[in-house]
């Protein structure tokens, strides 16, 4: 069997470290010992911008936010699924992340990061929910969802308070969708009393139609009556 080979460490601002290990092509971001991603697990992340941008119809000029850059398959996905016009801002709270993109884990971005609709934002996602409502959609594909591992400060992504805030940062209709590791009722009854219709979706971790799945969950926005 080939051996992992580690590419990089750096250390986290709450403490632990973030490794990247190849393995001939395949990939592996961990968390001293916790694989948080993994190159060969590619379907959930992919679902996570499908499943949102299908939801946005044919919205001119959408405005779409991503937080969480990983392994750029929401991202890829995404791009696939909107048009031209569309704008897509890309928020990623580590930079060695997105160092990571443009050297060792450039093949697998296959230059998306240079699309002319993609700018990237280094920071926490939730700066971006700031002024008037500003996005059609927004995609957090954080740490392992609402029962994170890496940063404390992600938690409030996904507290009562985090998700009025980005309710009100979404236009009316906006979409707000969710990447988990494994289900949580307690989040779901949390994105139900923030005010959005939800949906929760098991999709299978692996492109193929076997293994282990995870959960995207879709909050639709009221729309304006009319």
């Amino acid at each position: 069997m080939i051996p992992w080979v580690q590419l990089d460490r750096a250390p986290l601002p709450d403490g632990g470290e973030l490794r990247l290990a190849r393995r001939g092509d395949e990939f592996s971001i961990r968390l001293d010992g916790a694989e948080l991603m993994n190159s060969r697990l590619t379907g959930s992340e992919e679902a996570l911008a499908a499943l949102a941008c299908a939801r946005l119809g044919g919205r001119p000029r959408p405005r779409v936010l991503i937080g969480g850059l990983g392994m750029g398959f929401t991202l890829r996905a995404a791009l696939a699924a909107l048009p031209a016009d569309a704008r897509v801002t890309v928020a990623e709270l580590l930079p060695c992340v997105v160092d990571w993109a443009r050297g060792p884990m450039a093949e697998l971005f296959a230059g998306c990061l240079d699309d002319p609709r993609v700018r990237i934002d280094i920071g926490d996602v939730g700066r971006c929910y700031a002024g008037a409502p500003a996005w059609d959609a927004i995609l957090l594909d954080v740490d392992n969802g609402p029962e994170g591992l890496t940063q404390a400060a992600n938690d409030a992504l996904y507290g009562a308070a985090g998700l009025a805030r980005a309710r009100r940062a979404l236009s009316p209709g906006g979409v707000f969708a969710v990447w988990s590791e494994k289900p949580d009722a307690a989040f779901a009854a949390r994105l139900a009393r923030a005010g959005f219709r939800v949906e929760e979706a098991r999709v299978r971790a692996h492109r193929g139609a076997s293994g282990r799945r995870h959960v995207v969950w879709i909050g639709e926005a009221p729309a304006p009556r009319a």
